[in-house]
This record gives C-alpha cells, structure tokens and sequence, in this order.
C-alpha cells in the first residue's frame, strides 16, 4: 500500500502542474494585457537573475582558489636602468659664407672691358673688369708733365738753396708748388684705380651679372658675383628657452637631406648675444668644412644640437604612461616577483626631456625596478600578474 501511495504522488504533482493553476509564458501574459500579472512576472524573473548572478561569483571564486593563476592578466617587463642620455634639440638651418659678395663699381660710366668668365677662379685684387676712365689717364699725362716740371724746378732751387744762393722765399715757393703737383697727380691716380674692379677676395666668378659696354653706376650696378667656397657655415635661430644651453663649442650633428651621405660632425663657432624681440630668438652659426666644394649656400641642413647630458638617466618608452584626473603621471611596477608571478604596484612619476619614443624620468623609479610594458593598460594597483617575458 506504502508502495502505491509513492507512485501516485509524483503524479498528482503533475497533474497539479498541467491543470488550470499552470504558469502562464511570457507571451500569454502579453497578449491578455493583464498589468499586474506582467509586473509579477517581471519581478519574479529579476529575483532569478539576483540569485543565479550570485551563484556564478561563488563559482568564479572557488575556480579562482583552486586555479589562481587561470585568470591571471599576462604582462611583459623590462628592467630600469641608469643609463647616458643626451637629448638633442632638432632644427634646421641654411648654409652661408661670409665670401660670397656681388661687385658694384666705384665709378659710373661704360662698363669698357670684362676679364673674367663665369666659373673662372680669380685671385685677391686680381682685375675683373674695368670701367672707361672719361678722359682722366689724360689728364693725369698732363698733370704728371706739369708734376716733373715742378719737380725739376724744385731740385734746381734746393741746390742754390743748399749752396746759400737765392733767397728762402724762392726755395719755400718752388718747394710747394711741387708739393701741391704731387698731390694732385696722387688724387686723379686714386680716381683712376676706380675705374678697375678688383676681387675683393680669392674665389670663383659665380656669375657675370652686367655685360660689357653697359652704363653702370657707382655703387648701384651689380657687375659680378664672386664666392668661396672655403669659409662655409651654417646659420640657424634658436628660441631664447635654450640660450643657457645652446652655446658656443656645443657639438652638433649635421646632416644634409640633398647630398645625402653620413651626418657630419661640427661644432657651434659663435653664439648671438642679441634676441630678437619679434620672435624670440637668437641666432648661431656653426663651421662646416667643404674640401669638396659640394656645399652651397643656401643649402638646407637638419642640425641635432646637444642641449642636455645626463649620465644616469632613467628612461622608458612613453606608451606605458598614464595619467589620472588630478594630471599625474603613473606606471606599473611588477612588485613581489616569485618565480612568474608578481603584484602589480602603481607609481606616480615625474618626467623630464623626451628623445623619439622614449622620456627621462626624474623621479619615482630606481635601477632595477621592473617596469611592466605589454598589458599595462589592462592592470590595476594590487592586482597579481603573471610574466610572459622580462628583459
């Protein structure tokens, strides 16, 4: 009888189930548009989901407990260490020479002969070319007759007056005259050596600007352009920020993108001592040697200057920086190493120059820290970790 009555329970607990007092589904309820019963529903579903929420964390923690490493964020670190850092202030400059003039003349009138040809090599005071003199290699003919005559007169007087003949007057007179001849004669010499245009300094004839039998005047018509090529610089402004740092003997790297080639090593000659007030900066030149001519002026060249020098730096690529809301920067440290596993650690750091991808930094980190690379976006302060790689 005991044996009937246990069959027949489970059926009972079914029939209950299926006859009128059965759940209604989610549909059902929506289509009869009962407020209260869909409420109840709602309700009732959202205390499921509390518990089954709570049920997974319980399982999620006993799966941590008894597999702790299975979730594990994976990293990879580097070492911090003390190393030489020189930053470099990058910038760009034009070439110049200080040999590198046009020739005006001296005197106005016809360009009468050109001596040289463009690229032609000429030396200092060699004669270029020469402007047609208007008559005054005449008039210094005259006045160099009139010069001797006085002169022959004057040596005449001088000997009477050696030997007490004559009076003093006469001597004093003749003595004057040619005097003043003389210096005549001097004067028209110097105008006529006006009318040559010499070479100011040994060079090459860049170019011959004005031709031959063209009107010229003095000073105002650019007859030609001679350069050297030997004394070359370059020139550059720096804002005024590096002026404690950007001094004369500073080493500098230059480097010009059109010829090409290796980066030559130079240093600064002189330092302006004069900020522009429109910009902000002053000026420096640095000496570049040309034994083979390949440098122009006003050829562009990138400059990398050593502004900065320290022999124990600590740097570190900036992508594993971050900031947080009050503009302090941080990393993450791997703490408490065992084996492949540490704690991740926040550090607040302060940094100093940057060089390409990697920063100093001046404080917060020491030699030997561990500093996490890969994945230090995705930890937080405490959490435990797992190494992959260390360097």
């Amino acid at each position: 009888m005991k044996k009937i009555n246990i069959l027949i329970l489970p059926i009972v607990l079914i029939l209950a189930s299926c006859g009128g007092g059965a759940e209604k589904d989610i549909d059902t309820l929506i289509s009869e548009k009962n407020v209260k019963e869909i409420t109840e529903k709602r309700d009732a579903l959202k205390a499921e989901k509390l518990e089954l929420d709570a049920k997974i964390k319980q399982l999620s923690d006993a799966i941590e407990k008894i597999n702790p490493t299975k979730k594990k964020t994976l990293i990879t670190v580097f070492t911090a260490k003390d190393t030489i850092f020189n930053h470099y202030l990058e910038l760009q400059g034009n070439v110049d020479t200080k040999k590198n003039i046009v020739i005006t003349p001296e005197m106005s009138g016809i360009l009468k002969q050109v001596f040289v040809k463009e690229g032609q090599r000429v030396s200092k005071g060699q004669i270029l070319a020469r402007v047609d003199d208007n008559g005054l290699s005449q008039q210094l003919s005259q006045l160099q007759i009139q010069a001797d005559l006085a002169k022959t007169t004057y040596d005449r007087q001088k000997r009477l007056w050696d030997q007490k003949i004559g009076s003093e007057i006469q001597y004093l007179q003749t003595k004057s005259a040619y005097e003043a001849q003389q210096k005549a004669v001097d004067q028209l010499k110097v105008q006529l050596s006006k009318t040559a245009i010499r070479a100011p300094f040994s060079g090459v004839v860049d170019d011959v600007i004005t031709e031959q039998g063209s009107v010229v005047g003095a000073g105002q018509t650019q007859i030609i352009r001679i350069v050297n090529l030997r004394d070359m610089y370059i020139e550059a402004v720096i804002p005024e920020k590096y002026l404690t740092n950007v001094k004369k003997g500073k080493d500098v790297e230059v480097y010009f993108p059109v010829l090409g080639g290796k980066p030559m090593n130079a240093k600064i000659r002189q330092a302006g001592d004069f900020i522009d007030p429109n910009n902000r900066t002053f000026k420096i030149e640095i000496g570049v040697p040309n034994k083979d001519g390949n440098i122009k002026p006003n050829l562009t060249a990138k400059l990398k200057i050593n502004d900065y020098t320290n022999p124990k730096a600590i740097l570190i690529p900036q992508s594993v920086i971050s900031e947080n809301a009050e503009g302090e920067q941080y990393i993450y440290i791997a703490d408490s190493i065992q084996d492949k596993t540490a704690k991740a650690k926040k550090v607040i750091i302060s940094t100093g120059k940057t060089q390409g991808d990697f920063i100093e930094v001046v404080q917060g980190l020491t030699d030997g820290n561990a500093v996490i690379k890969e994945g230090a976006r995705s930890v937080k302060d405490g959490q435990e970790v797992t190494i992959i790689t260390k360097k």
